[in-house]
C-alpha cells in the first residue's frame, strides 16, 4: 500500500504547474464557448485564464514551504 502522506504531497505540489500550464494554454488557443460563461470573457486576460492564474498562484503555498525548507 503506498503511503498516503507521500501521495497527498505530490498532488499537493502538481496543483501550482498544472494551473499555471492551464493558464498559459487557455491563454494561447481560443477558450472556446466555455469563456463564453465566465465574466470578463472579453478581456484576453479574463475569464478561465484569470482563474487558472489564480488558482495557481493559492497553490504555491506547498512550493514555498518546500524552498523555506532547503
Amino acid at each position: 500500500m503506498p503511503n498516503i502522506s507521500r501521495l497527498a504531497d505530490a498532488l499537493c505540489l502538481a496543483a501550482a504547474p498544472t494551473f499555471a500550464f492551464l493558464a498559459l494554454w487557455t491563454g494561447t488557443h481560443d477558450g472556446g464557448t466555455a469563456d463564453m460563461t465566465c465574466m470578463g470573457a472579453a478581456s484576453p486576460i479574463g475569464g478561465m485564464v484569470l482563474m487558472y492564474a489564480l488558482m495557481a498562484a493559492v497553490h504555491t503555498a506547498p512550493w514555498l514551504r518546500r524552498i523555506a525548507r532547503q
